[in-house]
């Protein structure tokens, strides 16, 4: 007979509907030998609080699933999911974390990888029952566990001969975003020209012959770099 596995959860989101889908499905596909104790929080400060806790008490969580887009802490330290990833990170650094988000711009998931290297990351677009299922089992195995949409992002990312830094990511994340290029070096706390040089460059980079922004951006997309 296996051994009892006591598996320590915090289950971070703002919607208690989807914890409660979380919940259910990690109960009803858990391994018979599997204990599963789960806390939740539906905002950064109970995040926090409970994170401090278990290492306080020294409990640590074994698994966090971090939704992305949370309402910031009172004392304004934490904006998001991601700002509690990196938290856990060094408070729990035994700790898997799976991220969910709605987010699928590849800025983004390219920084959350960067920033975070999250164990499980999972797109709420692509998710089923039976993908969360899997990504919880693989993670607590054999991590990490990308959706699809992250693969694919990596997928191309990867295969591309292209090498962007981060400052220019940024540059064709805002643009796609509608932001114009006079406002721009506010964004990124350079100048304008200094904004037009990389624009040029990337035009460069990725041929663009009619100089255009929306070419720019086209390619781009194709890419895997928005």
């Amino acid at each position: 007979m296996s051994k009892i596995e006591n598996i320590k959860i915090l289950m971070i989101d703002d919607h208690p509907i989807i914890i409660e889908g979380y919940q259910n499905t990690l109960q009803f596909t858990k391994r018979d030998y599997q204990q599963l104790n789960i806390d939740i929080a539906n905002n950064c400060d109970e995040a926090i609080e409970y994170m401090d806790a278990s290492v306080k008490l020294n409990e640590p969580y074994n698994l966090l699933f971090v939704d992305i887009s949370l309402p910031p802490s009172t004392d304004g330290r934490m904006n998001s999911g991601e700002d509690l990833a990196e938290y856990a990170r060094k408070v729990l650094p035994n700790a898997k974390i799976i991220i969910l988000t709605m987010f699928n711009e590849s800025f983004r998931i390219h920084n959350i990888i960067k920033n975070i290297d999250p164990e499980g990351f999972l797109i709420k677009s692509d998710l089923t029952s039976s993908e969360l299922a899997s990504a919880f089992q693989a993670v607590l195995n054999n991590p990490p566990f990308y959706s699809g949409t992250v693969n694919s992002f990596i997928r191309k990312s990867i295969t591309s001969d292209i090498v962007i830094d981060d400052k220019n990511r940024k540059i064709l994340y805002l643009l796609s975003q509608g932001v114009k290029t006079k406002n721009l070096a506010s964004h990124l706390d350079i100048s304008l020209s200094a904004v037009e040089k990389r624009k040029k460059q990337l035009k460069e980079l990725f041929d663009i012959e009619d100089g255009q922004d929306e070419s720019l951006l086209n390619i781009a997309r194709k890419k895997g770099f928005i």
